[in-house]
């Protein structure tokens, strides 16, 4: 086998591995707006027990 045939070879798998590499990763992907990088969620759901304390009506209920 001659050398030069090798080489002829090694450059068609090259040339065909560049052009499979050009397909997949020729081109940046689309960008990305920071709206929709950020998900915002409360850290816990809402206690409705927390707000209901009333200091009026332990005034009411223990000093008068």
């Amino acid at each position: 086998m001659d050398k030069g045939t090798v080489r002829v070879h090694e450059n068609a798998g090259a040339d065909a591995a560049a052009a499979v590499r050009h397909a997949r990763f020729g081109r940046l992907p689309e960008p990305v707006r920071v709206e929709d990088m950020v998900e915002e969620r409360p850290a816990v759901a809402p206690d409705p027990a927390r707000n209901a304390f009333d200091p009026d009506e332990w005034l009411v209920r223990y000093c008068l």
